[in-house]
Protein backbone atom coordinates (compact mmCIF):
# COMPACT_ATOMS: atom_id res chain seq x y z
CA UNK A 1 0.00 0.00 0.00
CA UNK A 2 1.35 3.40 -0.92
CA UNK A 3 0.59 6.31 1.33
CA UNK A 4 0.95 9.94 0.58
CA UNK A 5 -0.63 13.24 1.31
CA UNK A 6 -4.25 13.64 0.23
CA UNK A 7 -5.02 15.70 -2.81
CA UNK A 8 -2.94 15.81 -5.95
CA UNK A 9 -1.43 12.61 -7.24
CA UNK A 10 2.35 12.39 -7.49
CA UNK A 11 3.77 13.18 -10.89
CA UNK A 12 3.69 10.32 -13.36
CA UNK A 13 1.06 8.40 -11.37
CA UNK A 14 -2.19 7.56 -13.10
CA UNK A 15 -3.90 6.22 -9.99
CA UNK A 16 -3.52 6.08 -6.23
CA UNK A 17 -4.08 2.90 -4.19
CA UNK A 18 -5.60 2.88 -0.72
CA UNK A 19 -6.41 -0.18 1.34
CA UNK A 20 -8.91 -0.11 4.17
CA UNK A 21 -10.50 -2.70 6.40
CA UNK A 22 -14.26 -3.00 6.65
CA UNK A 23 -15.51 -1.82 10.02
CA UNK A 24 -19.07 -3.10 10.08
CA UNK A 25 -19.86 -5.46 12.93
CA UNK A 26 -23.33 -6.46 11.77
CA UNK A 27 -23.74 -10.23 11.20
CA UNK A 28 -23.90 -11.08 7.53
CA UNK A 29 -22.26 -7.84 6.36
CA UNK A 30 -19.80 -8.67 3.59
CA UNK A 31 -17.24 -6.15 4.83
CA UNK A 32 -16.46 -8.23 7.89
CA UNK A 33 -13.10 -9.90 7.41
CA UNK A 34 -12.46 -8.38 3.98
CA UNK A 35 -10.23 -5.68 2.69
CA UNK A 36 -11.26 -3.32 -0.03
CA UNK A 37 -8.84 -2.31 -2.74
CA UNK A 38 -9.86 1.18 -3.70
CA UNK A 39 -8.28 2.73 -6.75
CA UNK A 40 -8.74 6.38 -7.53
CA UNK A 41 -8.83 6.60 -11.28
CA UNK A 42 -8.21 9.68 -13.44
CA UNK A 43 -11.22 11.95 -13.10
CA UNK A 44 -11.65 11.11 -9.41
CA UNK A 45 -13.80 8.00 -9.91
CA UNK A 46 -13.45 5.29 -7.26
CA UNK A 47 -13.30 1.64 -8.27
CA UNK A 48 -13.72 -0.95 -5.47
CA UNK A 49 -12.99 -4.64 -5.55
CA UNK A 50 -13.22 -6.78 -2.39
CA UNK A 51 -10.08 -8.73 -1.59
CA UNK A 52 -10.39 -11.81 0.64
CA UNK A 53 -8.55 -11.56 3.94
CA UNK A 54 -8.24 -14.34 6.44
CA UNK A 55 -9.16 -13.38 9.97
CA UNK A 56 -7.41 -15.52 12.53
CA UNK A 57 -9.59 -16.54 15.44
CA UNK A 58 -8.23 -16.60 18.96
CA UNK A 59 -7.37 -19.98 20.40
CA UNK A 60 -6.78 -21.25 23.91
CA UNK A 61 -3.22 -22.08 24.92
CA UNK A 62 -2.14 -23.87 28.08
CA UNK A 63 0.84 -22.06 29.59
CA UNK A 64 3.28 -23.38 32.17
CA UNK A 65 5.71 -20.73 33.39
CA UNK A 66 8.62 -21.72 35.65
CA UNK A 67 10.55 -19.14 37.66
CA UNK A 68 13.51 -19.49 39.97
CA UNK A 69 15.93 -17.42 42.02
CA UNK A 70 17.34 -16.71 45.45
CA UNK A 71 15.44 -18.03 48.43
CA UNK A 72 12.55 -15.98 49.77
CA UNK A 73 10.31 -16.56 52.80
CA UNK A 74 7.56 -19.04 51.94
CA UNK A 75 4.82 -16.81 53.39
CA UNK A 76 5.88 -13.94 51.10
CA UNK A 77 6.04 -16.21 48.05
CA UNK A 78 2.57 -17.56 48.78
CA UNK A 79 1.10 -14.09 49.34
CA UNK A 80 2.69 -12.80 46.13
CA UNK A 81 1.35 -15.71 44.07
CA UNK A 82 -2.10 -15.25 45.57
CA UNK A 83 -1.97 -11.59 44.59
CA UNK A 84 -0.86 -12.58 41.07
CA UNK A 85 -3.84 -14.97 40.87
CA UNK A 86 -6.10 -12.10 41.91
CA UNK A 87 -4.53 -9.74 39.33
CA UNK A 88 -4.54 -12.36 36.57
CA UNK A 89 -7.91 -14.11 36.94
CA UNK A 90 -7.18 -16.89 34.44
CA UNK A 91 -4.45 -18.33 36.64
CA UNK A 92 -5.28 -21.97 37.28
CA UNK A 93 -2.72 -23.09 39.77
CA UNK A 94 0.63 -22.18 41.21
CA UNK A 95 3.09 -24.41 42.99
CA UNK A 96 5.92 -22.88 44.92
CA UNK A 97 8.93 -23.43 47.13
CA UNK A 98 11.23 -20.87 48.69
CA UNK A 99 13.43 -20.65 45.56
CA UNK A 100 11.17 -21.55 42.61
CA UNK A 101 7.58 -21.62 41.41
CA UNK A 102 5.45 -22.93 38.58
CA UNK A 103 2.42 -21.08 37.28
CA UNK A 104 -0.16 -22.71 35.03
CA UNK A 105 -3.02 -21.00 33.25
CA UNK A 106 -4.98 -20.72 30.01
CA UNK A 107 -4.25 -17.84 27.66
CA UNK A 108 -6.41 -16.74 24.75
CA UNK A 109 -4.28 -15.64 21.82
CA UNK A 110 -4.17 -15.67 18.04
CA UNK A 111 -1.14 -17.97 17.85
CA UNK A 112 1.63 -19.53 19.90
CA UNK A 113 3.91 -16.52 19.43
CA UNK A 114 1.35 -14.18 20.98
CA UNK A 115 0.62 -16.55 23.88
CA UNK A 116 4.34 -16.99 24.59
CA UNK A 117 4.97 -13.23 24.43
CA UNK A 118 2.23 -12.59 27.00
CA UNK A 119 3.57 -15.38 29.22
CA UNK A 120 7.12 -14.04 29.08
CA UNK A 121 5.89 -10.61 30.20
CA UNK A 122 3.60 -11.89 32.98
CA UNK A 123 6.18 -12.20 35.78
CA UNK A 124 7.92 -8.90 35.06
CA UNK A 125 4.74 -6.88 34.59
CA UNK A 126 3.27 -8.08 37.89
CA UNK A 127 6.54 -8.10 39.85
CA UNK A 128 5.91 -4.79 41.62
CA UNK A 129 2.09 -4.86 41.88
CA UNK A 130 2.03 -8.40 43.35
CA UNK A 131 5.40 -7.98 45.12
CA UNK A 132 6.75 -11.10 43.42
CA UNK A 133 10.27 -12.28 44.26
CA UNK A 134 12.99 -11.02 41.88
CA UNK A 135 13.22 -14.40 40.21
CA UNK A 136 13.89 -15.04 36.55
CA UNK A 137 11.90 -17.12 34.11
CA UNK A 138 13.69 -20.44 33.66
CA UNK A 139 11.08 -22.37 31.68
CA UNK A 140 8.08 -21.87 29.46
CA UNK A 141 5.77 -24.36 27.82
CA UNK A 142 2.89 -23.23 25.62
CA UNK A 143 0.68 -25.88 24.04
CA UNK A 144 -2.66 -25.65 22.29
CA UNK A 145 -5.84 -26.94 23.87
CA UNK A 146 -6.03 -30.03 21.69
CA UNK A 147 -2.48 -31.09 22.55
CA UNK A 148 -3.11 -30.49 26.25
CA UNK A 149 -6.20 -32.71 26.25
CA UNK A 150 -4.49 -35.35 24.12
CA UNK A 151 -1.60 -35.55 26.60
CA UNK A 152 -4.01 -35.87 29.53
CA UNK A 153 -5.99 -38.60 27.75
CA UNK A 154 -2.81 -40.54 26.96
CA UNK A 155 -1.60 -40.20 30.55
CA UNK A 156 1.72 -38.51 29.85
CA UNK A 157 0.83 -34.85 30.09
CA UNK A 158 1.08 -32.54 33.05
CA UNK A 159 -1.17 -33.53 35.92
CA UNK A 160 -4.55 -31.82 35.67
CA UNK A 161 -4.53 -28.34 37.18
CA UNK A 162 -6.40 -29.26 40.29
CA UNK A 163 -6.78 -28.26 42.92
CA UNK A 164 -7.02 -24.77 41.58
CA UNK A 165 -5.11 -22.20 43.62
CA UNK A 166 -1.71 -21.60 45.16
CA UNK A 167 -0.03 -24.62 46.77
CA UNK A 168 3.42 -25.55 48.07
CA UNK A 169 5.35 -28.29 46.25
Amino acid sequence: MRRGRPGALPRGTAERTLTSVGTSTRPGDETIGTERDERVQPGGRLKEAPLPREREASRLWHVTLSVSGEEAPLKEVRRALEQLAHDHPFLLTSRYANDHAEIRYWEEARDLHDAAAVALRLWGEHRSSAKLPPWEIVGLEVIDRETYHQRIAEGYGPPPASPVGVHPY
